[in-house]
């Protein structure tokens, strides 16, 4: 017997009889849900906070309101912040320009072949025999104005070609710095500079026409300057003079019981770190020579060869701006910090002459010697020029009377002899000192 076949009709309303009631499924899940939810939800599943709300509802009426609300008592208060602010903001200027020193001064302590290659640009094969030269120049330091802005206008109105004449002055030698500069303008000399330790003395200066710089207030200097002797006053120039050279010029540093007769820097060679007038009388004790030291008790080698030099003079010196120079600077100035009874003297020439040793780092500094007849020290003068006929005929750069107490008698002297050519000016005095 056949099977009963479904006609596509019927097929048709089955199927969508289905269909029909799978979404009357999905609707009353769906209603069943959002019940759920509505109870366990009543605020909402993504509810803002209340309070939040009133926050930002109260702000956007602080900032809307602000201008018209805000009193006296705020506004002092910002003007107390800027005050606060503006005192911090000082010293981090300080404590930069302290940091930057600092690191200036730890470059300084870098390979100096390595920064002299850095300079010199790449290395160079040796010429031939007799042709090869050694660094004597070395490269002058980028200036800074930074370290004395007032310093800085002063000197860019007085030196000449970046160098000049510098001499430090109290009311304890006011009559010979009048000779000292007086002769200065006579030679028609425009740039020096003299460093006012007191008031007088910038008073003095001002009232001459003379070019006067008078450094801000430090009892580190002060004290000295007020009331030191020559030593303790000449010692200060290595402190003083680090400036001049950290803005970029060269300084011819002079002290005062000297006269000039012609311009020095028409004789200045200009070559290296340090050029410097000499202690000695001729041409040995100026220059070097070998002194043989006998000791009979070794036999044989009873004779021992030593090198001597008479000592520079550290009243009559030229510096050029280099690393070199200000390290000598440095150099002097602590060793004189440390030890107040140091001769400045004795303790510029030993930091310049003194080599490296076990112990000891030597200062890398190339230097060079006046021509004593020309920067003349008054025991040349005295005792040897003024004896020589043919001598005395030649007319010095300078005349520096370093060797003699009586100081002042003595320049006016040889003002009379060499300026007004009074022969006889220099008779009455002696060779040496009376004085012991």
């Amino acid at each position: 017997m056949a099977g009963r076949r479904e006609g596509p009709l019927t097929r048709n309303l089955n199927g969508n009889s289905l269909r029909g009631s799978r979404i009357a499924v999905a609707i009353m899940i769906g209603v069943l849900l959002g019940c759920v939810f509505a109870f366990l939800y009543p605020h909402g599943l993504f509810r803002t906070d209340p309070q939040i709300q009133n926050t930002r509802f109260i702000k956007s009426n602080l900032q809307v309101g602000s201008p018209s609300c805000e009193s006296s008592e705020r506004i002092t208060m910002l003007k107390s912040e800027i005050v606060e602010l503006s005192d911090k903001n000082a010293d981090l200027k300080k404590q930069v320009r302290e940091l930057t020193e600092k690191v200036r001064l730890a470059e300084q302590g870098k390979d100096h072949a390595q920064k002299q290659f850095m300079v010199l640009g790449e290395q160079h094969k040796a010429g031939p025999f007799g042709t090869v030269k050694g660094l004597r120049t070395n490269p002058t330091v980028i200036p800074d104005e930074s370290v004395n802005p007032r310093l800085a206008k002063i000197l860019e109105q007085v030196a000449v070609r970046r160098e000049l004449i510098v001499a430090l002055a109290n009311s304890n030698v006011k009559e010979s710095l009048e000779v000292w500069f007086t002769n200065i303008k006579r030679v028609g000399i425009p740039n020096y500079l003299v460093v006012a330790l007191d008031d007088d003395i910038e008073n003095l200066c001002k009232s001459k026409g003379v070019p006067v710089y008078k450094r801000d207030p430090d009892e580190g200097v002060d004290s000295v300057a007020r009331s030191g002797g020559n030593h303790a006053v000449s010692g200060l120039k290595f402190r003083i003079l680090r400036e001049f050279l950290q803005l970029g010029y060269s300084v011819l540093l002079s002290d005062i019981d000297i006269v000039y007769l012609q311009n020095p820097f028409d004789h200045l060679y200009r070559d290296s770190d340090v050029e410097s007038m000499s202690d000695g009388h001729n041409n040995y004790t100026a220059y070097g020579y070998n002194d043989v030291f006998d000791e009979p008790a070794m036999g044989w080698a009873r004779y021992a060869h030593t090198m001597r030099i008479w000592v520079y003079n550290s009243g009559f010196f030229y510096l050029r701006p280099t690393i070199p120079s200000i390290e000598l600077l440095d150099r002097v100035a602590d060793r004189l910090a440390r030890d107040l009874k140091a001769w400045d003297q004795a303790v510029f020439n030993e930091e310049l002459f003194f080599p490296s040793h076990p112990g000891y780092t030597g200062l890398h500094a190339s230097r060079r010697t006046m021509d004593f007849y020309l920067f003349m020290n008054s025991k040349v003068l005295f005792k040897t020029v003024r004896k020589d006929a043919k001598l005395k005929k030649l007319k010095p750069v300078i005349v520096h009377v370093n060797y003699h107490p009586d100081k002042l008698s003595r320049m006016k002297a040889v003002v009379e002899y060499y300026v007004y050519g009074k022969q006889n000016a220099l008779d009455p005095y002696p060779d040496g000192s009376e004085r012991q």
